[in-house]
């Protein structure tokens, strides 16, 4: 490389300490990005791509302007990459040589504050993982938009790390350089989001009050990894950070990532958006706070029995007096953000608009408070019990700020008169002065007859009397000094001007810089009720989830569920609360559904589109639902307490892992059978249809059967293999259950109801006519499987002067039967043709097989039966 002038040697050795992020590099009103930067920030931002130089030693270079660059950062932001913010900070009047620059900041998917690339209604995750073993980690996670930090050990494998990782949805992961590829991998393919590295996890003095109360090493290295990361990408004080907090991911309820999809609880699987999830069906909250605490909610629901007790015991009274319900919502309404606001006064980029808003909020709360206590419900009581209203706080911001200041903290006008006695003189002699200036002009034009004379003022050449050309033989020779020539006028000054002009601009000046003072005076008192404003905020959105519940639980026609230790399940004309949202009005089909010691796993057959899958989430979402504290769409819902949930529903690969669908399959069962207990929910569907008939029915009922003997967790089990229906009779735990279909002139009709037994048949080329496959496909279809259930299935293609055989006329199939391993007429007439020279042992080998029931045989157990007559024969 040629040799670089002394500004591109500051760049490149700036750009050598921040080799995972764009530099931007402040030159002037611009940052430019150059070389490698510049090339890619110009394809992903879609902005022009110069040089800088000539010929063969041209840089790259691009640029955004100083003023607009937050829109350019977030759109990086948004895409995963790190963006690090270089500023002169030296004046370059001062300056002697390059301009001294530093950066000053680095913005992360995680650590980014503020703008599009923050969801009101979603946290903004940052996670460290440390790894002590193989079967040892620390995980840390913070929002730095609301200052929560939480962590805790995993002692299990790293896939429950990944797991676990997943529940917090984070944007950014802090790791040690040296944690394994594959490791690194998993992550990244699993959750999309951006690794970043840090090795560092000593702690410094400013950490002690987030950490030292942490009791084990682990969790407070773990912390320290990720405190040490943002202290040196944000390079600011952050005073609203909570003190660490240590759970145990067993006090909730775990829903793997793979459920947590399956079920949609956040989002949608295929399109990745909120509506048609169940967040969506849920979300009536009033405040952003409100918002995210739900989506928390939803992903960690209670395991104890008390607290769940507790939220539902505050749904019951704010259903039960409607006009405080909606008195207290509409309060909620006036509460802004309490939590972001007071991450932003810690961060330093609060605005006079922003303290406005928690001025506003601090008014709302108290009678907000009072109406929530006039309900006179024990949770509610313990939940406002000693909570700190800051009224001191909002007493200053009362006295302080103006009620509608401008955006910019340092053009004025933002404090109250009255606040600050130096500040009311210069504002007097500001008013007096330009009051004086009003009256001169009228002075001067009484004087010299000249109407249309005016005293103006600019910022480059401050005040100023301005007559227009065709009015200056009026004006008296020497009276002004002439300041500024224009091209139709004359502009001058006069020595009382001057006076007073010192006087206003002097009043201004040192105005506009008290003003300054006193707002960042006045921040810094704020920061004092950072913690009681985190307090508060926890209230506020506690009861704005609650009061939301209420409202839904109203509007759908929901009960408040049971909960029983027993472990039974009984719910009564229970609703998927998703789809009977989606459906037309009046068009869903309810179910009952029971489970019990006698009846622990459900057997589900039944044609496809029926709503076996449906009926499979229900119960998930109703269960999921009551641990959150929420009523349940149902008649009666009478429910344990389950500690997981497993859901394996839908199909689809893994292309980013390389993996099959029925791979997929496979390791979300795996994960169900290892981790499940008997106080677990497994939903399995179709397991085994991704391999071939035999293998597919095998694993199928090998995982019946250990689930069965030996988990004992409420299971629903879905399959088209009818041939399993035949393990109730083995398994006594085990119950048929089937969703009901009738057939009329040829046409199906889904009745949606669950019911006991088993079903006859799957309707699959119903399902493909409706669909509308080709007529001449789904006629060759019939024929097919006519055969097959007759045992003459014939593997050439028929040809076009084959007869058509009339589906009509064939009987009605069931897939219950079993395929015939021999065809009986050929085996009889081979009997007869060669019955003297069968042997008695042949015989005795015909007899054994004619006494097999088939129905009763499993195909594995079938395919031995064979094998060992066979070596008989032989």
């Amino acid at each position: 490389m040629a040799k670089q002038t002394p500004m591109m040697e500051q760049y490149l050795r700036i750009k050598a300490e921040h080799e995972d992020a764009f530099l931007f590099f402040r030159l002037g009103d611009f940052y430019e990005l150059f070389f490698d930067d510049a090339q890619k920030a110009a394809k992903e931002l879609e902005i022009t791509l110069t040089k800088r130089g000539k010929g063969d030693e041209a840089i790259p270079m691009c640029g955004v302007p100083y003023h607009s660059s937050e829109q350019y950062i977030t759109q990086l932001i948004e895409k995963g990459y790190k963006v690090a913010i270089c500023e002169q900070t030296e004046d370059p009047q001062q300056a002697k040589g390059v301009v001294k620059r530093e950066v000053v900041q680095i913005i992360t998917p995680g650590t980014v504050m503020e703008g599009k690339a923050i969801s009101d209604r979603e946290n903004n995750y940052l996670l460290s993982i440390t790894d002590f073993s193989e079967t040892e980690y620390g995980l840390a996670a913070i929002d730095m938009t609301t200052g929560q930090l939480l962590t805790t050990i995993i002692t299990t494998s790293f896939e429950d790390v990944s797991h676990e990782a997943a529940s917090f949805r984070p944007k950014e992961i802090v790791v040690p350089s040296f944690l394994g590829e594959e490791k690194q991998k998993l992550l990244t393919s699993r959750l999309g989001v951006t690794i970043s590295y840090e090795d560092n996890c000593e702690q410094i003095e400013s950490m002690g009050e987030y950490v030292n109360h942490l009791e084990d090493y682990r969790t407070k290295m773990t912390c320290q990894r990720l405190l040490t990361y943002i202290y040196r990408t944000t390079k600011r004080a952050l005073d609203h950070i909570q003190q660490a907090t240590y759970y145990l991911p067993n006090e909730y309820m775990t829903i793997d990532s793979y459920s947590k999809r399956n079920l949609e609880l956040v989002e949608t699987i295929r399109e990745k958006k909120k509506q048609g999830s169940l967040l969506w069906v849920l979300d009536k909250t009033a405040t952003a706070m409100g918002a995210r605490a739900l989506k928390q909610w939803v992903e960690r629901p209670l395991i104890r029995k008390e607290h769940i007790a507790e939220r539902l015991s505050l749904v019951d009274s704010f259903i039960e007096h409607y006009f405080e319900r909606e008195a207290v919502r509409e309060h909620l309404i006036g509460v802004y953000d309490l939590e972001r606001l007071s991450g932003k006064v810690a961060f330093g980029n609060v605005n006079a608009r922003d303290l406005i808003q928690l001025k506003r909020s601090l008014e709302e709360v108290p009678r907000l408070f009072d109406i929530v206590q006039s309900l006179r419900n024990d949770f509610a009581n313990k939940l406002l019990q000693q909570t700190d209203h800051c009224e001191q706080l909002k007493e200053l911001l009362q006295k302080s700020i103006h009620e509608d200041p401008p955006v910019s903290i340092t053009e004025g006008n933002i404090i109250k008169d009255g606040y600050n006695a130096d500040l009311d003189e210069y504002r007097h002699a500001m008013r007096n002065g330009k009051s004086w200036i009003a009256s001169m002009e009228k002075k001067e034009r009484e004087e010299t007859g000249i109407k249309s004379l005016k005293v103006g003022f600019n910022k480059v050449f401050g005040y100023y009397i301005e007559v227009t050309k065709a009015n200056l033989h009026l004006l008296p020779e020497g009276r002004y000094e002439r300041k500024q020539t224009l091209t139709n006028a004359e502009r001058y000054i006069s020595e009382e001007l001057k006076e007073k002009e010192a006087l206003i601009l002097e009043a201004e000046e040192n105005s506009e810089k008290l003003e300054y003072e006193l707002f960042m005076e006045v921040r810094e008192n704020v920061k004092e009720y950072i913690r009681p404003l985190q307090e508060l905020a926890n209230i506020v959105s506690t009861i704005d989830v609650l009061q939301s519940f209420a409202v839904v639980a109203e509007q759908n026609h929901y009960v408040k569920p049971i909960i029983t230790p027993e472990g039974d399940v009984d719910i009564k004309e229970g609703r998927h609360p998703v789809v009977e949202k989606v459906i037309d009005s009046g068009e869903y089909v309810s179910n009952n559904l029971t489970l019990n010691r006698e009846r622990e796993l459900l057997l589900i057959t039944g044609p496809n589109m029926a709503g076996k899958s449906t009926y499979m989430r229900q119960l998930a979402l109703i269960s999921i639902m009551a641990q959150i504290g929420s009523y349940v769409p149902a008649d009666e819902a009478t429910l344990p307490i389950f500690d997981q949930i497993f859901t394996r529903i839908g199909a689809a690969d893994d292309l980013a892992q390389g993996q099959s669908t029925f791979m997929v399959e496979m390791l979300e069962t795996k994960h169900a059978v290892s981790k499940a207990t008997k106080n677990s929910l497994i939903l399995l569907d179709e397991i085994g249809r991704g391999t071939s008939t035999y293998d597919g029915m095998a694993l199928a009922q090998s995982i019946i059967e250990y689930i069965h003997n030996e988990i004992g967790a409420k299971t629903l089990f879905s399959t088209h293999y009818h041939e399993l229906t035949t393990l109730e009779q083995h398994c006594e735990r085990l119950k048929n259950v089937h969703v009901s279909a009738i057939e009329e002139d040829g046409k199906v009709v889904f009745l949606h109801k669950v019911v006991d037994g088993s079903a006859d048949r799957s309707y699959g080329i119903y399902v493909a006519e409706l669909a509308e496959l080709p007529e001449k496909l789904i006629t060759r279809a019939k024929e097919i499987l006519y055969d097959f259930e007759n045992g003459q299935a014939q593997l050439q293609q028929g040809t076009e002067n084959e007869k058509a055989i009339s589906v009509e006329q064939k009987p009605s199939y069931s897939t219950n039967e079993q395929l015939t391993l021999f065809e009986e007429d050929n085996l009889g007439s081979e009997a007869t043709n060669k019955k003297e020279a069968i042997t008695n042992q042949e015989a005795a080998i015909i007899q054994e097989l004619k006494g097999v029931n088939l129905l009763h045989v499993s195909p594995i157990k079938a395919i031995e039966l064979l094998d060992q007559l066979q070596r008989k024969l032989k």
